[in-house]
Order: structure tokens, then sequence, then C-alpha cells
């Protein structure tokens, strides 16, 4: 009944597997994988396998860590709708009232969501192994590799089940999932890089500390979400769709909204009491007084106080004790952007569309104009706003460091790189809700798009730097020579080049280009690079200007209207 008689697992597995999104995702993953062997491989016809071992390390780090930060980013992605789907399909009464046990249902769930995960790593692993015949890597220490790697997603899946469990809404199971899994990954692949020199140790800590810590880890969410499953707490009344906010804002535990009150009313203002103003936009006063906040605050309150428990040390190291680590926390900044701003925007038509009132919005005398531009301003209103609450140690920091003194216009510099990506993620989420039907797919499209630009750009320039660019010849100094001259560095190639171009268009990479002067006991200075800086600029507020106007011309020609 748990595993091999398990109708879940069976059918989920039926479902998941034969789809041909299935198949396509699996070739494309090693189409990819094969591209990386093919280009990172070395380029001579005679290999030194003495010398080029450093080489084949770093090779297998990049793997090894690719595939750790994906898995981490696709297993949210499978297993956070495994109990929301079924909530919002209207299945869930009927999957409790089935014979099996709240154990099966989870083991069920937590397994067929993953099978695909695993299988794209499992059908990697013949491709890495080509990179045995280079050195420095031993079969012992890939497989173990593999095996922390498949622990890993196994526990980045039940923290997604138990939020799923959690949760009424996909959406809001992704977002509070990414939140909790990231950090996790961040930290294990800081501890992978630190003991990179010693690669028995590193094995020997990772097999001891990370299988213990994630079997407790997967069997204390179990138990909690079968336990969820037996006594949900938002199961058995079709009027809790709509949820009264007053009601929940009493008996809340912990972080309580009030929305009368300030900074809560900047992003959930209190409700309406008088008639809307003539020339004001109502799509934009329905969606920040009602729409984003129907299925209850949970979500933001859970979303507020993760984010600043997870700032307050990195707060502490990166803006006080060492300042010229202070693109470290935008960084962060930008990446908790990342994960909350597409929640607010990516629904906003395909919400429409389900609902089927997108055709009666559209014969009002409400141009497209003001629809796109309130449901915009509306979904990045909140999330701005809700950045923002990260950015109070910067300013608090720019009071009491004098570093920050001279460096106004870097801190300038981070602030609107912090608010042009709100600006973007906002719109990206918008622009996928007007492509796609339904909001599970505009929301993870969205994710999608956004890791290809900011992450994605970044990735590429660092296997390209690695790949594509020539390693310097050891050259011979003859010292009785009077023009003896320095050997010249190795020449750049046109990939890496173009790869380094690339990076312009992301957020991180604009980061570093602000220089930052801080003279901390020697502590060298970042130059920076502001032609650069402007490029990102320019080239970001561009590509918002595109795609509004794309997504006013597809509204006038009636994209997707009619079903």
């Amino acid at each position: 009944m748990y595993l091999l008689e398990n109708p879940v697992l069976q059918r989920e597995l039926l479902v998941n597997l034969r789809t041909a999104r299935a198949f396509l995702l699996l070739l494309a993953y090693q189409m990819l994988l094969a591209a990386i062997v093919y280009f990172a491989w070395p380029q001579v016809e005679r290999l030194d396998l003495s010398a080029d071992q450093e080489a084949a390390r770093r090779l297998f780090d990049l793997f090894f860590l690719g595939q750790f930060v994906l898995a981490s980013l696709m297993a949210p992605s499978f297993a956070s709708g495994t109990l929301t789907g079924e909530k919002e399909r209207k299945t869930y009464e009927m999957l409790l009232a089935s014979p099996l046990k709240p154990g099966a249902i989870v083991l069920g769930k937590l397994l067929a969501s993953l099978a695909h995960l695993a299988l794209l790593i499992f059908t990697s692993l013949p491709i890495v192994m080509l990179c045995l015949p280079l050195g420095g890597v031993s079969l012992y220490e890939l497989l173990a590799a593999y095996a922390i790697l498949m622990v890993a997603v196994a526990t980045f899946g039940m923290i997604s089940v138990a939020c799923s469990s959690f949760f009424a809404r996909t959406a809001s199971s992704l977002v509070v999932s990414y939140l909790l899994i990231l950090p996790i990954a961040l930290a294990g692949a800081f501890v992978w890089q630190m003991l990179g020199q010693n690669g028995g140790l590193r094995l020997i800590v990772l097999l001891i500390t990370v299988p213990a810590a994630a079997a407790a880890t997967i069997l204390l969410l179990a138990l909690y979400t079968a336990r969820t499953l037996l006594y949900p707490h938002d199961v058995g009344s079709e009027g809790k769709d709509v949820v009264d906010l007053e009601k929940e804002a009493r008996e809340a535990v912990g972080l309580v909204i009030q929305r009368d009150q300030f900074p809560d009313r900047l992003f959930a203002p209190p409700k309406r009491t008088q008639l809307l103003d003539d020339h004001q936009n109502p799509v934009y006063d329905k969606e920040i007084h009602s729409e984003i906040f129907a299925q209850g605050t949970l979500m933001l309150r859970l979303v507020i106080q993760i984010s600043m428990f997870l700032a307050i040390p990195l707060m502490a190291v990166c803006l006080y004790f060492k300042p010229q680590y202070a693109p470290i926390y935008m960084a962060y900044v930008i990446l908790f952007n990342i994960l909350v701003g597409p929640v607010f925007s990516a629904g906003s038509i395909t919400s429409e569309r389900e609902r089927e009132t997108l055709d009666l919005l559209l014969t009002t005398e409400i141009s497209p104009w003001m629809i796109l531009s309130g449901k915009l301003v509306a979904g990045f209103r909140v999330s701005s706003v809700l950045t923002g609450f990260l950015l109070w140690p910067l300013l608090l920091a720019c009071l009491m460091v004098p570093y920050y003194w001279t460096n106004w216009t870097s801190v300038l510099a981070y602030l609107s790189v912090i608010l042009i990506t709100c600006v973007t993620t906002s719109m990206l989420a918008l622009f996928c809700s007007v492509l796609f039907r339904k909001t599970s797919h505009s929301l993870m499209s969205t994710y999608l798009v956004i890791i290809a630009l900011f992450c994605g750009t970044l990735a590429f320039d660092y296997f390209a730097q690695l790949a594509f660019t020539p390693v310097a010849e050891v050259a011979v100094v003859d010292y009785t020579s009077a023009s003896n001259t320095e050997p010249e560095p190795p020449p750049v190639t046109v990939v890496a080049e173009v790869s380094r171009q690339l990076t312009l268009i992301s957020p991180f990479s604009a980061l570093y280009d602000v220089p930052l002067r801080v003279d901390l006991d020697g502590a060298t200075d970042n130059p920076g690079d502001w032609y650069r800086f402007s490029l990102f600029m320019g080239l970001t507020v561009g590509m918002n200007a595109v795609m509004f106007g794309v997504m006013v011309w597809l509204f006038r020609t009636r994209w997707r209207v009619s079903y």
C-alpha cells in the first residue's frame, strides 16, 4: 500500500512521465550536459594528466554544483503543487475520503514528484563519468557526490510537499519553498567549495553529516504532513475561498498585518469605505484592495518573517563589519525580489481567463493601457514594499558607518539596481500572464526566464572563461638576458568576450560594476565600471518598455480572449 501498490504513486508517475514535456525536458538536459563536456574537454593532441588535474577538478565541481543548484531550483517546481493542486482542482476531499493512509499519500506524492528529477540526475551520470579520464577525481568521489545530490533532492522535495500541505495555493507554496530551500542550497555549495582542496575530507564530512540531517528533516516533515492531511485547516467550506482578513488578523500567531497602520498600509491598504473618485484606475483599485489579498495574508507574513530572519546575520557581516562586501547583501535583496515579485503579477491576466471574466473586462470602457498599467502597478507596489523592508539596514548603515559617507553615489546606484529589478520581475510576470492560460504555467515560465537572464548569463560567463580562455603557457625566463620580459596574459576568445557582454542584463553583475571605495586595513577597492552600469540600466529600461508595448498590442488584438 505504501510503495508497490500505492495508487497515488502509480497514477502520478503515469501522468507525469508519459507527457511530451517530460521527454523534451530530458532531451534538453542531456544536450546541455553533452555540450558542456564537449566544449570543456581539453582541445589538445596530447594530454598531461599530472599537470591538468586541477582543471579536471574544476570541471567536476562545475558539474556537481551546477546540478545541485538546478536540483534546488527544480525540486519545488515539481513538488510544491502536489497537494495544493488537489485543493485547486477540488479533489482534495475525495483523496482524504479514500482508504489510503496519510503516510501512503505523502510517500506517493513525494516519490512521484521527484521521479522525473531523479531520472534527469541519473541519466547525466554516464556523461559526467567521461571526466574521469582527465584525472583529479576518483570514481568513489563521483559516486559519493551523486549520493549526496540524491539526498539533497529528497530533502528539498519533502520541504516542498510540506509547504504544499500547509497552503491552499500553489504560488504561496512555491514561494515559501524557495525561501526555505535556497539558503540551504547556498550553504551547501559554500561548504563544498570551502573543502574543495581536500576531496577526502570533504566527502567524509558530507557523508556523515548530510545524510543524518536529511533523514531527520524528512522524517519530521513527513510526520507533520501526514498529520496535516488528517486534520486540514483549510478544507471543509467553499466559503473559505475568500478569507476574512479581520478574522485572520485576530487569529494569527506571530506577525500580524494591520492594514490601517504604517508601514502595513503601503502594501495592504485598508478597505475602501467611499466611492472611487473620477479619473482613477478601477483595475488598480480592485487589484490592490481585494484581488491580491483575497486568499489571506498567511504567505505574506511568513515571507516577511523568514526573509528578515535570514537577513540579520548577512546584514551584520556585509554592511557593518565588512563594508566591502555590501554587494553581497544587495544580491540577497535582489534574490528575495526574484522569488517574491512574480507571485503578485503572474496571475494578473491568467486569473481573469480562469474565471472567464477577461471578455467582460475588455468590453468595458477601460483601455488596454489602463488595464495593464493597473495590474502592473498593483503587483509592483506589493513586491517593492516587501523588498524595501530589507533595505532599512542599508539606510541605517549609511548613518552609522563612515565608509558609506564617501560612497553615497554607490549607495544610490545600488538602490537604482534594486528598483529597476523590482520593475523587471513584475513586468516579466505580467508578460507571461498575458501569454499563458494558466497561472501555474505563467509563474513557472516567469521563474525560468528570470533565472536564465539574471543567473544563466553569469553561469555561462563562468563556463566560457573556464573552457574558452586559453591557459597561459609557462615561459622559460632567462635572467641573464637584458631583454627579459614578463609573459603575456592568455588571449580572450570571441566566445569568452560575448559571454562577458551577456552579463550586462544581470543585476547581480551590475552590483559589482558599481565602484566602492573602502579602505579597511589595506583592503582592495572595487574600481567598478560606470559605463557597464549605465548600459545595464539602459538595456533594462528598454526591455521593459518593449514588453509593455507588446502587451498593449496583444490586448488590442484580443490575444487569447475567447475559448
